[in-house]
């Protein structure tokens, strides 16, 4: 029974799911999901951090106690010089002088920034000199967003240039149409949730593009090997033979992106949550949910928006119309799957034989045949053998 069961079933590509044929399922889940990232993104907006939003920074070494201690002091010399802000992110970070607490505050002027760290340094009884402050302008955040907007054109101008040499120019749409299925997902979860948007989040971003790209030409790969010459036969429509394509890399796919997923895993959750190494949960985060999202929008977007674009195709139109054709007439018992033989009309249509005709056919024999029963031994025409000679050997006289 484990033999049969459905891991085994995927790992041999036998599982029979119908993804392609839920198109509009899939279709409808994901336009509802692009809905609710916009609408986030309009009235959410994004937790932007202070590359992006404008602020402060104060690093005050680890020796002072815990980040909570910190993130404590740095408030109350906040409060205490009436700035009417509070710490907005903290996070351990390394250096050579050893472990510190980086806590970001919103912008802070620079004599407001100036007191604040001379409190700070006060309230924990440390020297002023052991606290460094850094003001970031919102403009840094703004050329980055240029930069990685400009990035994201060219490589998407390369991917469908790629895509359309290497395939054809419906695979491309549907590999661009599931990138950016991706990418809008993926905003949406960081909007909706409230995860904070850094340098580190666009790298990110354009990185899981790598991935998701990757995850779609191998099964775009599988499908073009199942769709090539499918037109020479009448066996299987192209939607089919893309659905048994999907299948086939299913278990593929899902063990790349398990894989992958495992050591961003690691990153994120050792990393950042255990060892406190902030810096990497940025990164690591938005890894970790472009990945698992680009293993879903690879299966269930583009294959099946593919399978709906080739369909406008007039060829395979044709096909299909074919194929459908073909199987009514076998399901009306008017034609024989190749390969078995079916009596036919003795006219000159040639029209084969209803089902039941064929067996009674088969079985009856023709109007003025001899019945096909069995010889006896030794006779020619039904007389006993022997040369002419009568029973004993006795000759005509």
């Amino acid at each position: 029974m484990a033999a049969n069961g459905l891991a085994s079933r995927l790992y041999n590509g036998e599982a029979g799911l119908n993804i392609v044929g839920k198109r509009k399922l899939w279709f409808g889940v994901a336009g509802v999901l692009i809905l609710i990232a916009i609408l986030s993104f309009g009235l959410r907006g994004f937790s932007l951090g202070i590359e992006f939003a404008g602020g402060n920074s104060f690093q005050v070494p680890a020796s002072v106690g815990t980040l909570d201690d910190a993130e404590r002091e740095v408030n109350s010399a906040l409060a205490a010089e009436n700035t009417g802000v509070a710490v907005a992110t903290t996070q351990k970070v390394g250096g050579p002088g050893g472990d510190s607490y980086e806590l970001r505050t919103p912008q802070l002027s620079a004599e407001q920034a100036t007191a604040v760290k001379a409190q700070i340094a006060e309230d924990l009884g440390i020297n002023v000199d052991e606290i460094s402050s850094n003001q970031v302008s919102e403009a840094w955040g703004s050329q980055v967003t240029e930069r990685a907007v400009l990035g994201l054109v060219i490589f998407i101008a390369l991917v469908m240039v790629y895509l359309i040499l290497r395939f054809e120019w419906r695979m491309a749409v549907a590999a661009v149409a599931s990138l950016i299925t991706n990418l809008v997902l993926t905003a949406g979860i960081y909007s909706l949730v409230g995860f904070e948007v850094t340098p580190s989040t666009i790298i990110g971003f354009l990185t899981i593009l790598g991935f998701a790209l990757y995850d779609v030409v191998v099964v775009f790969d599988k499908v073009q090997e199942n769709t090539r010459g499918i037109t020479a036969n009448n066996n299987q429509t192209y939607g089919e033979a893309a659905n048994l394509a999907v299948n086939q890399s299913l278990m593929r796919s899902l063990n790349t992106s398990v894989v992958a997923l495992l050591p961003v895993g690691g990153l994120l959750f050792i990393g950042a949550g255990l060892l406190g190494a902030g810096t990497l949960k940025d990164l690591g985060l938005v890894l970790f949910v472009g990945m698992a999202v680009a293993f879903l929008t690879s299966i269930l977007v583009a294959t099946p928006l593919l399978a709906l674009l080739k369909n406008y195709d007039p060829r395979i139109q044709a096909h299909n119309k074919r194929v459908l054709a073909r199987r009514g007439a076998l399901a009306r018992g008017e034609v024989t799957p190749k390969g078995s033989a079916s009596p036919t009309r003795a006219d000159a249509t040639d029209e084969p034989l209803d089902p039941d005709a064929a067996a009674l056919a088969g079985a009856a024999p023709k109007v003025g045949a001899r019945p096909a029963g069995k010889r006896p031994t030794g006779t020619r025409g039904g007389r006993p053998g022997g040369g002419g000679n009568r029973p004993g050997g006795a000759k005509r006289r």
